[in-house]
């Protein structure tokens, strides 16, 4: 989902949303189907699994139907996939990706897939999220199409146009929104269908150290970002005050899943998640000491490992609150 740096040695092995390791897997030996399946780069789908658990973990205190989470799963994986697969096509496009990019597998750069191929790839893709989506909706209820409609466009407008949010410093916000509370409360909603406001707060942890990954991702491609005049809100504050964004998001997850249980929005035993806070202080030293966009590719995939086990964790607790609930 995000941009690429120019490279200076051996990327991270791999990132949550939309990081673009380096991977050392020769693709010219892939079948299609195997092809397909990296080009949609699925080390990414945990980002938006995680909210899908959280969500439906929220809902099973009260009702929980196994095809249900599956159908959101599939939609939510889906449009992730397409918003990869459309990202990839219009970064290739404006040249913020390259043959020089910390990137992702380099389909379009090695000429493996040919940028309308890729394009294509990512209406199939975005085609199956909204089947899943209305498969959902229709047998649960109709209010779930527009929490679709709006994941579908925002997924295609990050880089797509006519509006390329991710070139007009809106990347972080549609992160925040789309990959937290939009799947948290839409996870929620199909199992129990009404909306409340439990799953809003509960997602916030989540949003924020999705938008975290995102930064990360930013602060790597801050100058290649500024040479293709992609503005992200690292471009337009300057590093130091993106790093002090990067280290405020880390902290507001804590503060925000804290929060979360003080007002009764979560079990306390979601409080599990405090423990990867070693991890949230490591990432801190690594931004404030790294160099160059090598070190912070780094910082990316230590940021996405954090996100996927803090959620992980959540969700862990939340399991947890409901076997303490029945017994």
């Amino acid at each position: 989902m995000f941009g690429a740096a120019p490279a200076t040695g051996q990327a991270a092995p791999g990132t949550l949303t939309g990081g673009k390791p380096n991977m050392p897997v020769s693709f010219h030996s892939m079948d299609t189907v195997r092809l397909w399946w990296a080009a949609t780069r699925p080390v990414s789908f945990t980002a938006s699994v995680i909210p899908v658990i959280v969500g439906s973990a929220l809902a099973a205190y009260e009702s929980y139907t196994w095809w249900v989470a599956l159908l959101a799963f599939l939609g939510a994986v889906a449009i992730h996939a397409g918003t990869n697969l459309v990202n990839d096509y219009y970064d290739f496009k404006k040249g913020a990706d390259s043959d020089v990019s910390l990137g992702p597998a380099g389909m379009l750069q090695q000429g493996l897939l040919q940028p309308r191929q890729v394009l294509i790839g990512g209406a199939v893709a975005f085609a199956v999220g909204i089947v899943a989506g209305l498969v959902l909706a229709f047998t649960t209820d109709l209010q779930l199409i527009w929490l679709g409609v709006a994941a579908v466009l925002a997924g295609f407008l990050y880089t797509g146009a006519p509006v390329h949010l991710a070139y007009i410093g809106l990347g972080e916000l549609t992160v925040f929104i789309f990959m937290g509370p939009v799947i948290v409360v839409g996870a929620y909603f199909a199992q129990v269908e009404r909306w409340d406001w439990e799953p809003l707060v509960a997602s916030l942890p989540i949003a924020f150290l999705v938008t975290a990954i995102l930064q990360a991702n930013n602060l790597r491609d801050i100058d290649n970002d500024r040479r293709v005049g992609k503005r992200t809100i690292a471009t337009l504050i300057g590093r130091t005050w993106a790093n002090r964004e990067m280290y405020a998001l880390l902290a507001a997850g804590y503060v925000s899943l804290v929060v979360a249980v003080a007002v009764d929005a979560m079990h306390w035993a979601s409080l599990l998640a405090l423990v990867t806070a070693p991890l949230a202080l490591a990432i801190v030293e690594n931004v404030r000491d790294a160099v160059n966009p090598r070190q912070m590719n780094m910082v990316l995939y230590r940021t996405a490992q954090l996100h996927m086990r803090f959620g992980a964790l959540m969700a862990v607790g939340l399991g947890i609150g409901l076997l303490l609930q029945e017994l």
